[in-house]
């Protein structure tokens, strides 16, 4: 079978694949696993001194890995090149801290000697999505590889060049050959891959269906899973917040990836009293951001990644508005080629409206007026989701108290944009998911935490 990948700002054809028989994934999932039983027993030295190779490899082609980017999921190349940035301090991160963290940890006990040791588990499947397509891989591939594992990649079908790409960037960094591999299946092909024995654990991120299906199998496989999912991650405007930065965060948070980001700003749940200057203020900053080809370095918002996906979001604006929600801004799309869709505010959202219960994927932003914190809180938590979450107020005690105590999910930001960082974990709670990457969490998710008893 070929695959073709489109250009979504134009719609041409990008390239050709050719999607891996039922015969080469065996063969690949078979390297990988002998690659991890000479892997597993080298050294932090040696590990680090090739995932820094990797860093550099990462920086010194991130223009051409941006414009790859930009022409199969229409990331401005600009943005691209920050996450090709991103991806290579992650590396560093972990090359500078894996020894660390996986360092044996004494126990006192009634033995001589006693122990904690982290143990690699072998070959890990990454099923991964096209939004952040070299970021959300060397979130898992730095630490996964650092910690002894092998690892094989199913990326998402319209992004198979950046899967080859980052497939190349650990062999010139002087990895093995077969230590980290490319898949190039379906869908449906990923049911086999968990049942290969030599497979022993998977993360996943992307959709909920997805990830209920893939923890599915590998339950029935008893195999160990991390799942990152959806998200409909609110911002709170409280009374005492500072409007005109609250716009300009809101705004930021709301458009970053033209608002395709699992944590991106989709809930604006904003005390009643400061509404309306709210609304003013973020209105204006969303209409300033400009549509643009993704590959000039002036572009802000390129395209969505693909044109169903467009119309997907579109179809939650209009059910959302013929239910009584308010159009601000946008709502409509625009002629011409390209699936582009423009910033679009929505408000007097409520319960049972497609902009409330759904992950809008896309630059549409929901604002949810309430009464007072209390509601605020009440309608943050209010969702099936739980992956990150935002605090805007004037008091910074006030923040933290709600941010730590009240808001059910995987993180929480006081007067700032939710965002991964390689030194904080990251996931979620609720049906955004189980189990954490990144920071010294995510690098122990798929080892084996092993007990030592020395009588």
């Amino acid at each position: 079978m070929t695959w073709q990948t489109i250009n979504p700002a134009s719609g041409s054809v990008v390239a050709s694949y050719e999607e891996s028989s039922p015969e080469a994934v065996q063969a690949i999932i078979a390297g990988a696993h002998q690659a991890y039983l000479a892997w597993r027993s080298t050294s932090f030295r040696e590990r680090s001194a090739l995932m820094r190779r990797a860093a550099e490899v990462l920086r010194k082609n991130a223009r051409e890995y941006a414009r790859l980017m930009a022409e199969e999921m229409g990331k401005p190349i600009r943005d691209g090149t920050a996450e090709i940035q991103k991806c290579a301090v992650g590396c560093d991160y972990y090359a500078e801290n894996a020894e660390r963290f996986l360092a044996p940890e004494p126990v006192v006990a009634d033995a001589r000697k006693s122990y904690i040791s982290f143990n690699p588990l072998g070959v890990v499947l990454a099923v991964m999505p096209w939004n952040f397509p070299f970021w959300q891989v060397f979130r898992f591939a730095a630490p996964g590889l650092m910690a002894g594992n092998a690892a094989v990649l199913k990326h998402a079908s319209n992004v198979p060049g950046c899967a080859l790409a980052i497939e190349q960037v650990f062999r010139k960094a002087g990895f093995p050959e077969q230590l980290f591999r490319t898949l190039l299946i379906g869908s449906k092909e990923v049911a086999a891959v968990i049942e290969h024995p030599l497979v022993r654990a998977v993360t996943l991120t992307g959709s909920g269906p997805a990830g209920r299906a893939v923890a599915s199998k590998a339950g029935a496989m008893l195999k160990k899973t991390v799942l990152e999912l959806g998200g409909s991650d609110p911002y709170l405007v409280l009374e005492d917040a500072d409007l005109e930065q609250a716009a300009i965060l809101c705004t930021k948070g709301r458009l970053i990836n033209m608002g395709q980001s699992c944590i991106a700003a989709k809930r604006f749940i904003v005390v009643e009293k400061v509404r309306s200057r709210f609304e003013e203020l973020f209105v204006e900053r969303m209409s300033a951001a400009k549509f643009g080809d993704p590959l000039s370095e002036q572009t802000e918002l390129g395209p969505l990644a693909r044109h169903d996906l467009r119309d997907a979001l579109h179809d939650q604006v209009q059910r959302s508005v013929a239910m009584g929600a308010r159009c601000l801004l946008g709502g409509k799309i625009p002629d011409g080629r390209g699936a582009y869709y423009p910033p679009t505010v929505l408000t007097d959202v409520e319960k049972g409206m497609a902009a409330y219960e759904e992950e809008l994927f896309g630059p549409v932003a929901a604002v949810i007026p309430v009464k007072d914190e209390e509601a605020a809180i009440a309608v943050a938590n209010d969702s099936v989701f739980g992956l990150g979450g935002a605090v805007l107020t004037g008091d910074l005690e006030r923040g933290d108290r709600i941010a730590r105590e009240r808001i059910e999910s995987g993180s929480v930001f006081v007067n700032e944009v939710v965002r991964s960082d390689a030194r904080l974990p990251f996931g979620g709670v609720k049906q955004s998911g189980y189990g954490r990457e990144l920071s010294n969490y995510g690098i122990k998710e798929f080892v084996n935490i092993k007990s030592v008893y020395v009588a």
